[in-house]
């Protein structure tokens, strides 16, 4: 099982090359970032986790960015979202930007999605807060078509539409790995079926009465059940967690790091050492 590791970088915490450089010297698997283009102040949207919004998510880089400056100074680390708000994307420029990124790391980048959850937010991307779901998976459907080997036109039903192009260059493999995220369900374990490699779930609670039925919807899709990537996002780690999730057969953890300056966040990599 990888162990990896999440942040939110900020303009006030460490710096993504030096964070870049000592993740790989120390041995872990990968830096996934999360994304908040913008916090509206005016904001009735609750914080999922209660209370105030904590000061980092208005100061987020942005994780393209930082990502791309993380695999400059790397060779192995792999390179993540967690997670792109895909509907507050022009899909196509994204693309672009996912396939020069897989492209110059050498493979290295898994796309992780989510549907957001600050509506204000999202509505000045223009989002309909309740299409925002079929809005990311069409989405994601015309990325794809800009990925193929061939030019490959898409028509969209709210996501956009492409005509076949030439546009290069392409992620190694034909797609980055995909995984979703999102709170468990049927719904939300359909469409990680249909087109994602897995599902980053935040915290790992309830694995163990959520990942039968998230297999079950995997194989009524004629998926390999070996190919379907479990990887728990932003844990808190110990031990007993940590060899539960390997025993349920989880592909990697994501660690979460402290949104903070560079001596408490190296501290905080020597004391998650011991879990590698």
């Amino acid at each position: 099982m990888r162990i990896s590791t999440t942040i939110f970088l900020t303009d006030e915490t460490i710096e993504p090359v030096r964070l870049a450089r000592e993740l790989e010297e120390r041995g872990f698997a990968g830096l996934y970032l999360p994304e908040h283009t913008h916090i509206p102040v005016e904001r009735t949207t609750p914080y999922p986790a209660g209370g105030e919004l904590p000061r980092e998510y208005s100061r987020l880089l942005d994780p393209y960015v930082a990502l791309g400056q993380a695999a400059a100074v790397t060779e192995r680390l792999g390179l993540g979202t967690g997670v792109t708000l895909l509907a507050e994307h022009d899909p196509i420029a994204l693309a672009k930007q996912i396939a020069t990124l897989d492209h110059l790391s050498g493979g290295r980048f898994t796309l992780g999605l989510g549907y957001g959850w600050n509506r204000e937010e999202a509505a000045d991307h223009g989002v309909d807060w309740s299409t925002r779901r079929g809005l990311t998976h069409d989405r994601l459907a015309l990325m794809r078509a800009l990925w193929a080997p061939e030019p490959t036109a898409y028509e969209g039903t709210s996501g956009g539409s492409v005509r076949a192009s030439e546009a290069w260059p392409k992620p190694a493999g034909g797609a980055p790995r995909i995984l979703l995220g999102g709170a468990a369900g049927p719904k939300l374990f359909a469409r990680v079926a249909e087109g994602a490699d897995g599902w980053m779930p935040i915290g790992g609670r309830g694995l163990t009465e959520s990942l039968p039925v998230l297999r079950e919807a995997w194989e009524s899709a004629g998926r390999d059940p070996k190919t379907l990537q479990l990887v728990p996002y932003a844990v808190l780690p110990n031990p007993g967690k940590l060899d539960h999730y390997a025993e349920l057969g989880c592909a990697e953890v994501v660690l979460q790091l402290p949104p903070a300056g560079e001596a408490e966040v190296l501290r905080t990599l020597d004391a998650y050492a011991r879990y590698l």
